[in-house]
């Protein structure tokens, strides 16, 4: 009601009601009922006798306890509009990445982004911007402490990001100590990311506030985590899956593990998103209760979060859905109280989310972004190899974000010896786009596979420097190029054949629409494919070349990083 002119004028409530079978996780039963919503709230809920049994079954919506949604290249709005086709109503986001590039800019964009359409994020502040010191990388931004105090005063912001500077806590380093305390000081989590670490290094790891950790990938290293105390994201993105792994969990402590995503490409969001992860769970024997613990409730909890559970009085963000078998389908999606996806009317609910993304996105007249690189030749990328030389190489791996740190002595130069035993090698180049007048820096990589082409792109974590991989120096020069010209993008070479897609939003990010991001986005894998790389996730696992705090041989724009030993080859 509002007043206008001494004359009183009511808006009618809308209300609206679902019918069908309600799946209560808190009492873990089903039952008939009727759900009736008011102004975005559950008013009631009506037991029923006559519901048909084709009816669908009505859930609280699953949450990605886990997600970087800038992996996805959409804007938050764009991700939203997809993810809820998957029956995802909600995601703990951690806009790391774009704020290595922008700083505070970047989560300010990612929290007005994603205001103009009906989800629910709960934004954190990332605690290591950039992941290492400046001497190891080159970010487009720096928080302190002072930053992420002030940070965690604001409504917006409900955790603080995985804390990837394991080594500070466990030497009691005063500026990470002072991050977690500013999270702790305001009642809100402290996100981990600690692969590997077990035994004490783990218990003091989480004695410091530290409550989450998405990086295991082992059972053991997994229940090291519970046993100090600690909940699991079990992770399954585009690039790691770790689900095969850790599933056991869900059996043995149900309560102490979420499902997240992490890193997950468009091409695979649109495919699917928590959804299917919670297919592969049921499929697998694991108690229907435990799966939706661990998708639906635990997020809350863990992250003071009240998105609702279906219950009188919550707020309105539930899913319906077939059956609840492994092969279910999400039939609709209610967020907020209004019906954000439905199979059945699936373009007018395509069309009414996307208006919102359009008004929003016709007010950027200019993308944010930083980027003052500047073309290369292959002459600023030649590498010299002889006769008796060591030679240190990245050796990567599919479906993970580890890497090995082969050391060869070199008796034949393998960039040009294409004979040679190890001839899988190529260049890898990561490339300063922050710095006016910065060198690229070469290194060595084999997994790749490339043999006539080339790859690169602006998404290299975390601080998203040019990375590029080619069978030539050519190949490489005229990616990054490419790469440059479009002031961030995804690159891939196959012979004559050149695909890409333009990220001019903070080099990481997209303004199209989502469907269209991800064809793109196999069309770039298939050409990179036909230049030799069998890697399932080639993007995402040449970004992660970069990032120096994930194990074992990294590189970043100063040089070949070791990150067991923490210094440079």
């Amino acid at each position: 009601m509002h007043i206008s002119n001494n004359t009183f004028i009511f808006k009618p409530t809308t209300i609206m009601k679902h019918t069908g079978h309600i799946v209560d996780i808190l009492s873990r039963r089903i039952y008939d009922g009727e759900v009736t919503i008011a102004d975005g709230i559950i008013k009631r809920i009506t037991p029923k006798s006559n519901v048909p049994e084709r009816a669908p079954y009505l859930l609280p919506g699953f949450i990605d306890s886990h997600v970087h949604i800038e992996s996805s290249m959409m804007v938050p709005a764009e991700f939203a509009r997809v993810a809820v086709e998957q029956g995802t109503i909600g995601v703990i986001a951690d806009p790391h990445e774009i704020t290595n590039v922008l700083g505070n800019d970047g989560i300010n964009f990612m929290i007005s982004n994603g205001q103009h359409i009906r989800f629910n994020f709960c934004f954190g502040a990332p605690s290591c911007v950039p992941s290492c010191d400046a001497s190891i990388e080159t970010s487009g931004a720096h928080l302190d402490s002072h930053d992420i105090r002030s940070l965690m005063q604001r409504q917006e912001i409900g955790f603080l990001g995985e804390m990837m500077n394991y080594p500070g806590v466990l030497a009691d380093d005063l500026e990470v100590k002072a991050k977690i305390e500013a999270a702790l000081a305001n009642g809100k989590p402290v996100d981990g990311h600690a692969p590997g670490l077990q035994g004490q290094e783990r218990l003091t790891y989480a004695r410091a506030g530290i409550t989450t950790d998405h990086e295991c990938s082992s059972l053991e290293e997994a229940r090291a985590c519970i046993e100090a105390g600690m909940m699991v994201q079990i992770r399954e993105g585009s690039a790691a899956k770790n689900y095969e792994a850790l599933s056991p969990l869900l059996k043995e402590s149900p309560d102490r593990v979420m499902f997240c995503t992490d890193d997950c490409h468009p091409d695979d969001l649109i495919r699917g998103h928590i959804n299917r992860i919670v297919s592969r769970a049921l499929g697998d024997g694991y108690d229907l209760w435990d799966v939706l613990t661990a998708v639906c409730v635990t997020p809350q909890r863990h992250y003071h979060l009240s998105w609702g559970l279906l219950q009188e009085g919550d707020a309105a963000n539930f899913i319906s859905v077939d059956n609840l078998s492994p092969h279910f389908r999400v039939l609709s999606t209610v967020v907020k109280g209004k019906e954000v996806f439905n199979c059945n009317s699936y373009l007018s609910t395509i069309q009414s989310q996307s208006k919102s993304i359009t008004n929003q996105m016709a007010i950027l007249d200019n993308y944010p972004n930083r980027f003052v690189a500047r073309p290369l030749t292959p002459d600023d990328i030649r590498m010299s190899l002889s006769s008796g030389d060591t030679a240190h190489i990245i050796r990567a791996f599919d479906g993970s974000l580890l890497t090995t740190h082969d050391i060869v002595e070199v008796t034949g130069n393998p960039l040009v010896d294409m004979h040679y035993p190890w001839n899988e090698v190529q260049k890898i180049v990561v490339y300063n786009r922050y710095t006016e007048g910065a060198r690229p820096v070469v290194g060595l990589v084999r997994g790749f596979g490339l043999s006539n082409g080339a790859m690169a792109g602006s998404v290299a974590h975390d601080c998203h420097n040019i990375v590029a991989i080619g069978s030539s120096d050519e190949y490489i020069v005229k990616a990054i190029n490419r790469i440059i010209e479009m002031k961030g993008g995804e690159v891939a070479i196959a012979g004559e054949e050149m695909t890409d897609i333009a990220l001019p939003i903070a080099g990481l990010i997209s303004p199209l629409g989502g469907h269209e991001i991800a064809y793109r986005s196999s069309l770039l894998r298939d050409t990179v494919k036909r230049a030799g790389c069998p890697l399932k996730s080639p993007f995402i696992t040449m970004a992660f070349m970069c990032l120096p705090v994930i194990p074992e041989l990294k590189l970043t724009d100063r040089g070949l990083f070791d990150s067991l030993r923490w210094q440079f080859v």
